[in-house]
């Protein structure tokens, strides 16, 4: 018999399936394609006892994923909100974060950038400045500890299919544990050689909120590519551009060195960051570089 579900966990070609009617399956596409995401809502049919195949997708209100010139690496589908998650130890990447914050505009996703680890004080003046510049845009910063206290993130998470998103060694499975202790998500020590988090989830999972709601929990990564986007939705994905659309001189403009650029002349004024005009023109060549190592050129 035929019914619906949620996927709640992705390795490889199998799935972890959670039926409306709350039964757990372990399952598998039907045919060979196997492009689905946590988070899907999908059709299934059982085929054994705990087992069932994959029959339909249903359409998505949103999915995220990263992509280079060779593959695309999905994360999660049908979240309302991503959860940025950075640390005063260790180091967090200000490129990733702007990165992430592509992917998440460009599908009208709500983001929360939540700084963990704020006991850690040797740190906390560094990642304070940092996050400043994404305050001004109007992002919201969340200081934390998820070792402490982790009331006011789960106020903000009620109600939301929220990714947790996040560098290795950031504390995403530390905060999963503290929301929902029954998900006893693995956790490790920071390699203090490497500066930089062990991978402690190899797969993303759906936990749901007993206030409802879920969260995804995504394995660590340190790229983010967005050769996915081309040059018009990048652009849209800076929401600080937005004011400036049309503006240029020339309506073909690269906001590069072209004379009448809006764009430009905002960040030379100190109305937008000249760093992250410099990041939308590498991001961008990126993206086009790598298009064109796709189609072999």
């Amino acid at each position: 018999m035929k019914t619906f579900g949620t996927l709640i966990a992705a390795f490889g070609r199998q799935y972890e399936v959670r039926s409306d009617a709350g039964e757990i399956l372990l399952c598998v596409p039907r045919g060979k394609k196997s492009l689905f995401a946590c988070g899907d809502r999908v059709q299934i049919a059982a085929t054994g006892p705990g087992q069932g195949v994959i029959d339909k997708l249903v359409e998505r209100s949103s999915l995220l994923y990263r992509s280079d010139a060779w593959r695309q690496k999905l994360i999660a589908a049908n979240a309302t909100q991503v959860v940025m998650v950075v640390a005063t130890e260790p180091s967090f990447s200000d490129e990733f974060i702007s990165r992430c914050l592509c992917a998440a505009e460009n599908q009208n996703l709500k983001v929360l950038i939540v700084l963990n680890k704020t006991d850690i004080v040797a740190g906390l003046a560094d990642a304070r400045s940092r996050l400043a510049a994404f305050s001004a845009l109007g992002y919201t910063v969340l200081e934390m500890s998820a070792l402490d206290n982790v009331d006011t993130l789960r106020a903000r998470l009620i109600g939301e299919t929220s990714l947790l998103v996040g560098q290795s060694g950031m504390g995403k499975s530390t905060l999963t544990n503290a929301l929902i202790p029954e998900a006893r998500a693995e956790t490790r020590e920071i390699s203090e050689v490497l500066d930089t988090g062990k991978h402690t989830t190899t797969f993303a999972r759906l936990y749901p909120l007993p206030e409802g709601g879920g969260i995804i929990d995504s394995p660590g990564m340190q790229t983010f590519g967005l050769v996915h986007l081309d040059g018009k939705d990048l652009e849209a994905s800076f929401r600080e551009f937005r004011p400036y659309a049309g503006q240029c001189r020339f309506r073909d403009c690269r906001h590069d060195s072209e004379p009448g650029c809006a764009l430009r002349a905002a960040a030379e004024s100190g109305m937008i960051e000249m760093k992250r005009l410099r990041q939308f023109l590498q991001f961008r060549t990126e993206c086009e570089q790598g298009r064109r190592q796709a189609q072999g050129w």
